[in-house]
């Protein structure tokens, strides 16, 4: 079935302006800003971005993730280190990620290299987990094929009696973060007739450069 109108969908920006001259002299300090802003608004999982990177035959490939943490030294997430994700970050250790928050009309890209944490910060991170989130780490043999669900279900089960008296649960192995160390960070803020604003930061010699981009 073809869907009409989709050429048709279309919203004009009006809810805020960008000015350079506003802006922070680090990036992620302007980050840290929109991201209080954003949770302010209370939008849904403000923390939420894609995460897109390159697989052995050269294709990007993106899924939404979720921040877990920033610094000045980059943004941190956690993941399976046996996914698809992992394993194309292995080989290509760059990433870019995007956050949109629509109802803010802004939007956020960030480049950079991408390295694991430290053990320790992916313990800290893991003991600070939900535990049915915790056994679902050792559940899910994740980015594999399965038959069908009752596969993870039955493995959650198990692992649920496996640990049954244990107050602390241990980390999988397979199982922990990654710090992106952004070079580029673009802000984007819509503004009428499609003429948005955008600033950019990149990285060069140690310092970040700010630019205006035309949009």
């Amino acid at each position: 079935m073809m869907i009409k109108n989709i050429a048709d969908l279309r919203q004009d920006y009006s809810a805020a302006t960008l000015d350079i001259a506003d802006t922070q002299a680090n990036p992620i300090d302007q980050f840290a800003i929109w991201f209080e802003e954003a949770q302010k608004a209370e939008i849904k999982e403000p923390n939420a971005f894609t995460l897109s990177t390159i697989n052995a035959q050269g294709r990007p490939r993106g899924r939404v993730v979720l921040l877990k943490g920033f610094d000045k030294e980059g943004f941190v997430f956690y993941t399976n280190y046996n996914s698809a994700k992992a394993q194309e970050l292995l080989a290509h250790p760059y990433a870019a990620i995007t956050f949109l928050w629509h109802d803010l009309e802004r939007q956020v890209r960030i480049e950079g290299a991408i390295e694991k944490v430290s053990t320790a910060l992916s313990e800290e991170y893991f003991q600070s987990r939900p535990r049915k989130s915790q056994l679902g780490a050792w559940a899910s043999p994740q980015s594999t094929i399965i038959a069908d669900r009752s596969v993870l279900e039955a493995e959650m089960e198990r692992l649920d009696q496996e640990y049954a008296g244990a107050e602390v649960l241990p980390r999988p192995l397979h199982w922990g973060g990654y710090l992106i160390r952004p070079d580029l960070i673009e802000f984007w803020q819509g503004r009428r007739s499609r003429l948005h604003d955008r600033v950019q930061y990149r990285l060069e010699n140690e310092e970040w450069m700010k630019e205006l981009l035309a949009p």
